[in-house]
């Protein structure tokens, strides 16, 4: 038998019901990994290690790997998409929070269009989170991607949420939270320092910039922008009768 890697079985001393095994621990880990830090992406370090630590074949965590994102799209329908961090590159002044190694990692995104996904998966009660996550990253969108944490929150703050505040009625620690958006990567957090001291930067990261989510915030930007913006008489549409 060969893998969808490519790979025979055989040359990797190995049984099929052995790989289907080791395949689906690895699909369980995936999944309940993924729901207890609330989507933060796998190391994929992580995953090969499942793998290494008890066999010995340096072709094989990539077989399971193969093999496990292709039971995720078929069984369970979720696509286990890779993010490579891009190394950072700490000159100018600058200081990256999120390391200087080349990570690659995985996140797990539903393949089910969005009314089937609404009706029989999405947490409603998860649904406020999800829509200042929308808002966070249409922010920092709309400065061109980057901006100062300052501003940020001089921004966030026209919504009654304060950084200091770490009990709010709906959002909770909303300080907290950023660092959430950071660590799922939908935002990436430099430290930049200058004459009168070190600055901190938002800048959307990978997930943000995926074209399904990019797309959905150009696409809400736009129409936010259309009800907004007067028709030739002065008025706007929503203002038509």
């Amino acid at each position: 038998m060969t893998t969808a890697a490519g790979h025979d079985i055989s040359q990797l001393d190995i049984s099929e019901q052995e790989l289907d095994r080791l395949v689906g621990e690895m699909v369980r880990h995936v999944i309940f990994k993924t729901q207890q830090t609330s989507g933060c992406p796998i190391k994929r370090d992580e995953l090969t290690q499942l793998v290494s630590k008890h066999y010995s074949q340096r072709s094989l965590p990539t077989v399971v790997i193969n093999k496990t994102i292709e039971k995720l799209s078929n069984v369970f329908g979720y696509e286990m998409k890779e993010l490579q961090r891009s190394r950072s590159k700490p000159n100018q002044g600058r200081t990256s929070q999120q390391g200087s190694t080349d990570a690659k990692s995985y996140i797990l995104t539903s393949k089910l269009n969005d009314e089937v996904y609404k009706k029989y998966v999405a947490d409603e009660s998860q649904s406020h989170l999800t829509g200042l996550t929308f808002v966070i990253v249409g922010i920092v969108s709309l400065a061109g991607g980057k901006i100062s944490e300052d501003n940020l929150w001089h921004h966030l703050r026209q919504l009654e949420l304060s950084q200091t505040e770490e009990n709010h009625p709906v959002f909770g620690n909303t300080k907290q939270f950023l660092e959430t958006l950071v660590q799922q990567r939908f935002l990436m957090k430099e430290k930049v320092n200058g004459p009168e001291g070190s600055s901190l930067f938002y800048e959307l990261a990978e997930r943000s910039l995926d074209v399904s989510v990019s797309q959905r915030i150009k696409d809400h930007i736009a129409q936010i922008v259309q009800r907004e913006v007067p028709t030739p008489d002065g008025n706007n549409d929503d203002d038509e009768e």
